[in-house]
């Protein structure tokens, strides 16, 4: 699962078993057993999958499912230029996160280093002179909660391949308003082509 696939996911999950009964996810978490081996969860992970079994159930309401699914996580602004879209955050949840991170010196350097220049990990620590230990931990924390992509990747003297890392986000604008947090970014290029979830978020 790639960079803000793997970031929306964590909302996403919630928000479908809030929208869809225990009946209806038991018989699609039967279906995605059956037709694919994985559970409902391992699905988003790959979210075409989980697309195809809620067709079988929904035909052409899965798209009216779909927004409403993604509308409780996030929302996407109309623009003719894709690559100039602002994605709109209110989850709270999502919001937690990318503030966390944010709001944590080291992982905003992180960041803000892998904001155009995707570099390996020893680079990234060099730069933002980071401990080994601390700052490895805090890369792969950015990993997994998707604000680090992978973007190619070197070949080492021993012959080891070594993903190359850049964050998903090209711009982050924070508002809060009476108490109430939105988070807006952009994406870079490759999130946005690689994401299964962008397209259906475009569509809604």
């Amino acid at each position: 699962m790639v960079g803000v696939d793997n970031l929306l996911v964590k909302s996403v999950g919630t928000v479908i078993r809030d929208n869809l009964s225990e009946k209806t996810l038991q018989k699609i978490e039967n279906r995605l057993f059956e037709k694919y081996g994985i559970t409902v969860t391992q699905s988003l992970e790959d979210f075409q999958k989980f697309d195809t079994v809620l067709r079988e159930f929904f035909g052409a309401g899965a798209d009216g499912l779909e927004r409403k699914i993604f509308e409780n996580v996030c929302t996407m602004e109309k623009s003719k230029e894709v690559g100039q879209r602002w994605i709109t955050i209110e989850d709270q949840l999502l919001t937690q996160i990318i503030l966390e991170a944010f709001g944590d010196d080291d992982k905003k350097k992180i960041l803000t280093t892998l904001t155009n220049e995707p570099l390996i990990i020893s680079e990234v620590l060099e730069k933002c002179n980071l401990p080994q230990t601390s700052g490895y931990r805090k890369v792969n924390a950015l990993i997994d909660d998707g604000m680090l992509t992978v973007r190619g990747q070197i070949i080492t003297n021993d012959g080891k391949k070594v993903n190359k890392y850049v964050s998903v986000f090209e711009n982050i604008k924070i508002n809060i308003v009476k108490n109430k947090i939105t988070i807006k970014v952009q994406l870079n290029k490759e999130s946005l082509e690689n994401s299964t979830m962008i397209p259906i978020i475009l569509n809604a």
